[in-house]
C-alpha cells in the first residue's frame, strides 16, 4: 500500500504495469480499475498528469461515493481502498481472485503501461489460465535481501530513467511488485539479484558464432550467467559483433547500418527473454549467428490457451512482472506489436520476414543478405562518389562498409512514422505521435531527437504553441 513517504518515488517511476496516473477523477476510470484487477492489481492516483506533474486533487466525500459506485456496478463487484495521501487521492486495487471482471464499457487488462479492451478469444484464455501462479510470481525462500546488488538497482533506474537518490532495495523491488511480504520473487531474482544463477540454475543464455550453416564448427561462444538486463545487453553486443554493417553520413553525423535491421533483432532478444518459460530447468536462451541467418531459441512454446492462428494478434504474455520492467526500461514497444514491427522492418530493409517455429521451444530465425563480392562492392562506391555522393571507407572484411546519401529512406521504422506524421501535420502534439503512431511517448521523445540531430525535422517557436518543420535535403 503507498505511503506518504513512497508516494514521491512511485510518481517518479511513472506509469507501468500496475501504476496508472489521472489528472482528474473521470468515470471512465472504471476502465483502469478492472485492467488491474483483471491482471496483477495497481494502483490509480489522482491529481497527477501523464509527464508526472503533480496538479493534486481532493478526495471528498462525494468522490469516495462515486468511485465506490463504480466498482459496486462491475461484474463480480470490485472493492477498491481510496486514501487522501498527500494532496493526492490514490485508489488501491487489489488483484481479483474471480476473473475476469467486467464493466459497462466491456472487459479491460493491464498490458505493460497501458489499459486495453479484451477480446472474446483473451477472456477465453483467462478463463483458463487466471488461477495458475506463474514462475516470475512465486516467493524464492532462500533469496534474502543482501543478496540483492545496488548497482543493479541503479543501472535499471538508469535505463528506466528514474531519479531516484536514494537507493532503498526493499522499498524499489516492492513498488515495482517484484517483492511482497518482504520476501522477493523469483522475477526479482533474475532481475536484481548479485548471482542469480545461484538461485536459478537456468537463468542463462549462450551466444554461439557458427562457421557455416551448420551447427558444427564454432569459432566464438560466450555464456551470460546474470541478470535479464545483462542478457539483453550482451546479447545485443554479440549480434553486433558478428554481422556485417556500413556506414551513412547523414549531415555532420555518422550512423552504422547492419544487414540485419537492430531493431529487429533487439526486439526479438526482448521477446524471448520476456516469453521464456524460467520454469524449464536445464534450458538456456540461444542467441546463434549462422553464414546465412541468425536464430533466436527460448525455452517454452506458446502459452496456454494461445492457439497458433492468433500468433502475433494478440498479446499474451508468460511473464508479466518482466514485461513491465522491460517496458519500463524502453526496450520493447506497445503491447502486441512485436511480432508485427519485426516484420515490417525486414521488409523495409528488403529482406524476407522473419521465419518462426513453435514447439516446446520457440525459434524466431532472420535471413541474412547474401555476401556482396569485394570487387561489386568496390565498384558500388566508385559508382557512389561519380555521383556525388559522400562515402566512408573502411576497408573490405566481410563487405564493404560505404555511406549512402541522406533519405527518408534511410530512416529506422519509427524514424520514418514520425517523419511522415509531422510531414502531414506541422502542428501534431507528441501525445498525437504517441496515439497516432501506436507508439510509447519515450520513444516518441527519443526519434524526435534523432531526427533534430540528423537535420531532418527542427523546432519553431516555444514548445507551446509553436510548430514543427521539414527540414529539405
Amino acid at each position: 500500500m503507498i505511503d506518504a513517504q513512497r508516494i514521491d518515488m512511485i510518481i517518479q517511476e511513472g506509469e507501468g504495469l500496475t501504476v496508472e496516473f489521472k489528472e482528474h477523477f473521470n468515470p471512465r476510470i472504471v476502465e483502469d480499475v478492472t485492467a488491474f484487477v483483471n491482471t496483477k492489481g495497481g494502483v490509480i492516483i489522482l491529481g497527477v498528469r501523464d509527464d508526472k506533474t503533480i496538479v493534486g486533487e481532493e478526495l471528498t466525500n462525494d468522490l469516495k461515493g462515486r468511485i465506490n459506485s463504480l466498482g459496486r456496478n462491475c461484474s463480480p463487484p470490485i472493492q477498491t481502498k481510496i486514501r487522501q495521501v498527500k494532496n493526492l487521492v490514490v485508489i488501491d486495487v487489489p488483484q481479483g481472485d474471480e476473473k475476469p471482471y467486467g464493466c459497462g464499457a466491456g472487459y479491460f487488462r493491464r498490458l505493460d503501461g497501458t489499459t486495453q479492451k479484451m477480446s472474446n478469444h483473451e477472456l477465453r484464455i483467462m478463463f483458463r489460465e487466471h488461477e495458475l501462479i506463474s514462475f516470475e510470481e512465486m516467493i524464492h525462500r532462500e533469496v534474502a535481501w543482501q543478496d540483492i546488488s545496488r548497482n543493479k538497482i541503479k543501472s535499471f533506474l538508469k535505463e528506466a530513467d528514474i531519479g531516484i537518490k536514494k537507493i532503498v532495495a526493499h522499498d524499489i523491488l516492492t513498488s515495482f511488485n517484484v517483492a511482497h511480504n518482504d520476501k522477493i520473487t523469483n522475477a526479482g531474482v533474475l532481475f536484481f539479484a548479485e548471482n542469480p544463477r545461484k538461485f536459478i540454475l537456468q537463468a542463462q543464455m549462450t551466444m554461439i558464432a557458427f562457421k557455416g550453416k551448420d551447427r558444427i564448427h564454432i569459432f566464438d561462444r560466450q555464456d551470460i550467467q546474470d541478470d535479464l538486463l545483462t542478457q539483453f545487453n550482451g546479447a545485443v553486443f554479440f549480434l553486433k559483433k558478428h554481422l556485417n554493417r556500413r556506414s551513412e553520413i547523414k549531415g555532420v553525423n555518422r550512423e552504422d547500418i547492419y544487414e540485419i535491421p537492430l531493431e529487429a533483432l533487439r526486439e526479438a532478444v526482448a521477446n524471448a527473454i520476456i516469453h521464456r518459460d524460467y520454469g524449464m530447468r536445464g534450458t538456456s536462451l540461444m542467441v546463434e549467428v549462422y553464414d546465412d541467418r541468425v536464430e533466436i531459441v527460448n525455452p517454452g512454446g506458446l502459452p496456454a490457451g494461445l492457439e497458433k492462428k492468433d500468433f502475433g494478434k494478440i498479446s499474451v504474455r508468460r511473464n508479466e512482472r518482466i514485461a513491465d520492467l522491460f517496458f519500463r526500461m524502453d526496450k520493447v514497444e506497445l503491447a502486441g506489436t512485436g511480432i508485427r514491427r519485426m516484420r515490417e522492418a525486414m521488409v523495409a530493409a528488403r529482406l524476407p520476414p522473419p521465419r518462426i517455429r513453435q514447439t516446446t521451444f520457440f525459434n524466431i530465425s532472420f535471413k541474412r543478405p547474401p555476401l556482396q563480392d569485394a570487387a561489386d562492392a568496390v565498384s558500388s562506391i566508385e559508382s557512389a562518389k561519380r555521383r556525388g555522393v559522400r562515402v566512408v571507407e573502411k576497408g573490405v572484411e566481410k563487405g564493404v562498409e560505404r555511406g549512402v546519401e541522406r533519405g527518408v529512406e534511410n530512416l529506422s521504422a519509427n524514424e520514418k512514422k514520425i517523419y511522415t506524421l509531422i510531414e502531414k501535420n506541422p502542428s501534431i502534439s507528441k501525445g498525437s505521435m504517441a496515439k497516432t503512431g501506436n507508439l510509447t511517448k519515450k520513444t516518441v521523445e527519443y526519434n524526435l531527437e534523432k531526427l533534430k540531430a540528423k537535420g531532418f525535422i527542427k523546432r519553431i517557436g516555444p514548445a507551446k504553441g509553436g510548430h514543427w518543420k521539414v527540414v529539405d535535403g
